[in-house]
């Protein structure tokens, strides 16, 4: 298949500041791992700069294979025990102001890792009670005794990503990933703790049709989903799925002047715009009304 150039407004920067190379120390030191490095986010600079992270716990092997993302697929090793205080010691010291805590997939463990996500949370409300705390969830095999894990640690956001349209899931993510437990996913959330946030996001240029891409929207509207954000996929490697089409940014806005009448009470959309992209300034600017 011939390569789709990149057109102009797709622009990644190359990290750098000083806070970005204390963020970065920081983790080292820790033996932590963010989202931000791993899936190779064009944001991570302005994210970090503006108090917001999001950090990856219980390793950096996934045991899925999505064809999307570029996290490295295998044989997980054993949790680390000090992983979830060694995560609120290190938003601490950085003075965060949002964090988003994620995960690869863990199915080799009974509960998907739930309990150990839910103790990464508790520890950052312990040592750090003014951070805002996202929890970036997923699917956990449909299991609903592990999101309510989640739920009762108590994040303002809880966050499970589509990815893509129902008709390109199946080739898109994993097998064991699908589009209808995706949606029950963020459907139990809110059977569980109406108060949560629930939030999603999906990736565009995989093929899919507009049409498809509102359908998503109201599917993620049916069960009261209040987040959204699309961004532009961007190929990581070339074992990976290709582009099939670069959106433009006035087609990005578009879609978020489509969404916000269905409910949404927030939508990030545009090529560089990534699931955590921005998510603390969202947050402040709403709760300060």
């Amino acid at each position: 298949m011939e390569l789709i150039r990149k057109p102009e407004w797709i622009r990644l920067k190359t990290p750098s500041g000083k806070i970005y190379t204390n963020v970065k120390q920081t983790l080292r030191s820790l033996e932590l791992h963010t989202v931000c490095e791993e899936a190779r986010c064009p944001n991570m600079s302005e994210c970090w700069a503006m108090g917001t992270a999001t950090i990856m716990v219980m390793g950096s092997i996934c045991t899925r294979g999505c064809r999307f993302c570029s996290v490295s697929s295998g044989g997980p090793g054993l949790l680390d025990s000090k992983e979830p205080e060694n995560v609120a010691t290190a938003i601490r010291e950085w003075g965060l102001n949002y964090v988003v805590i994620t995960s690869v997939c863990r199915d080799d463990l009974e509960d998907g890792g739930a309990d150990h996500i839910a103790k990464t949370i508790r520890a950052i409300h312990v040592k750090c009670p003014q951070t805002v705390v996202e929890a970036l969830i997923p699917d956990f095999r449909g299991d609903w005794e592990a999101i309510e894990k989640i739920v009762r640690a108590g994040p303002q956001v809880i966050s499970h990503n589509i990815e893509t349209v129902a008709r390109l899931s199946p080739t898109v993510r994993d097998s064991r990933a699908t589009y209808s437990q995706s949606l029950m996913v963020l459907q139990k959330i809110n059977d569980f703790n109406t108060k949560i946030y629930t939030k999603s996001s999906l990736m565009l240029g995989l093929g899919e049709y507009e049409p498809e891409i509102i359908e998503t929207m109201r599917d993620l509207r049916s069960i009261k989903v209040s987040i959204l954000t699309m961004g532009q996929y961007l190929q990581p490697t070339s074992r990976h799925l290709p582009v099939v089409q670069y959106i433009t940014p006035e087609r990005f806005n578009w879609f978020a002047q489509v969404a916000y009448p269905m409910g949404f009470s927030y939508v990030a959309s545009g090529p560089l715009v990534r699931s955590s992209y921005k998510a603390g300034e969202f947050f402040i600017r709403k709760m300060s009304r």
